[in-house]
């Protein structure tokens, strides 16, 4: 999976948590993962939505038979979910993952990188959203903010640590990172 899918997956809040629990066996009917994300209806149904449009949901065809599920997922969905379960299993209570640029931001941070170097492999962040997000990593002792002062000016690198980078590992992007 490339960062561009990353991003866009999770740029709804309850994307990654329907994925993976699609993957860990809850029937993929919307009141039964609406029950079990305990998201909210509104959320819930954007997310939906957006993971159908992304192309990683479908509409079951056979639906309509009790013991059908109403969706499921395509062979790009399959990947994602897998990847959605494994970030779940390292972090499955936290609202840190539903934040629009936790796990991107995670999953190019694997080595030491500048602010700029984040930046440029993350495309579309803005400036306020990689500072917040990089702030409440940080807080949340994902990432590791190390100051070189031996060069001038002196440099910031960030780096994922503990959880972050277990996440980072899952997301499956060492290659690129």
């Amino acid at each position: 999976m490339d960062i561009n899918l990353l991003v866009k997956i999770t740029s709804r809040a309850w994307s990654l948590t329907i994925l993976a629990r699609i993957h860990r066996g809850t029937p993929a009917r919307q009141a039964a993962l609406l029950a079990d994300t305990g998201a909210g209806r509104t959320a819930f149904a954007a997310s939906l939505k957006h993971l159908i449009d992304l192309g990683m949901l479908e509409r079951n065809p056979g639906h309509g038979h009790p013991l059908r599920p109403e969706y499921r997922l395509t062979a790009i969905g399959e990947k994602a979910a897998a990847m959605a379960d494994r970030i779940k299993a390292i972090a499955p209570e936290t609202s840190l993952l539903r934040r629009s640029w936790t796990v991107p931001v995670l999953a190019v941070s694997g080595t030491p990188k500048h602010y700029s170097q984040v930046k440029g492999a993350l495309g579309p962040i803005t400036d306020r959203a990689l500072s917040q997000s990089l702030k409440q990593l940080h807080d949340a002792r994902w990432i590791e903010r190390e100051i070189n002062t031996h060069t001038t000016p002196p440099r910031v690198s960030y780096c994922a640590v503990g959880p972050g980078r277990q996440i980072y590992r899952a997301a499956g992007l060492e290659a690129q990172g």
